[in-house]
């Protein structure tokens, strides 16, 4: 009986992790849609998507404590129990920050902002839906095949490195059209475009962490 109930626990932090893995990654899609939906000027439904992403996120933080918990309880060995902890950290910041990025979306839409910014912006969130769906799929491949999860993990920094670059094109795009928009418009365009790029580093802060578990796993 004691076994069965260890095993069940297993089971449930396990399933959660998964879960709010999905839910990360739930924000990211959502953060795009809400940014296509403004160069398109539509507000309504931006702010729609914008509202969907905020109930997932207090979702993920209920599932970050309920996961926590559910590992000092449980009968993971201290490794596992660990490496899924930092991991649902990680996750955790990765959603934080396509949060904030969707505050700064919400206050925009009430602004003059030029399309062509609105267009790289979209363009840098499907960058990061990639990173995010590409995540996933590492962290879903370690249990199974360590030097797949390695490899999806390295490609996540070619396409930080996209993002890197679209957040020094809308810098500049920032400063060329400074006299057509507002310094409270630049400002939280400014806003914006670093909470995206937080969202890239921190992905890939993940995938960095990925490699090293990948590496552990394959040399056991």
């Amino acid at each position: 009986m004691e076994k069965w109930f260890a095993q069940r626990r297993k089971s449930k932090v396990l399933e959660l992790a998964d879960r709010e893995m999905t839910l990360a990654i739930d924000t990211v899609t959502e953060l795009k849609k809400s940014l296509d939906a403004a160069q398109e000027g539509k507000k309504k439904e931006a702010k729609a998507s914008i509202d969907r992403l905020s109930l997932i996120e207090h979702e993920i933080d209920e599932l970050r404590r309920t996961v926590f918990e559910e590992l000092t309880r449980g009968s993971l060995p201290s490794k596992d129990r660990e490496d899924i902890m930092h991991l649902v950290k990680r996750l955790d910041v990765m959603a934080d920050h396509v949060k904030d990025s969707a505050r700064s979306v919400l206050v925009l839409l009430e602004a003059r902002v030029l399309k062509e910014i609105w267009k790289k912006l979209a363009e840098m969130a499907s960058d990061l839906v990639t990173i995010a769906t590409t995540l996933r799929g590492a962290i879903e491949k370690l249990g199974v095949s360590p030097p797949a999860a390695m490899e999806l993990a390295k490609t996540i920094d070619a396409v930080e490195g996209q993002v890197d670059a679209k957040y020094v094109e809308v810098k500049a795009l920032l400063l060329q059209n400074s006299d057509k928009m507002s310094a409270a418009t630049l400002l939280f365009l400014k806003d914006l475009v670093e909470s995206m790029e937080c969202v890239a580093d921190s992905a890939d802060d993940t995938a960095d962490y990925v490699r090293i578990l990948a590496v552990a796993r394959e040399t056991l």
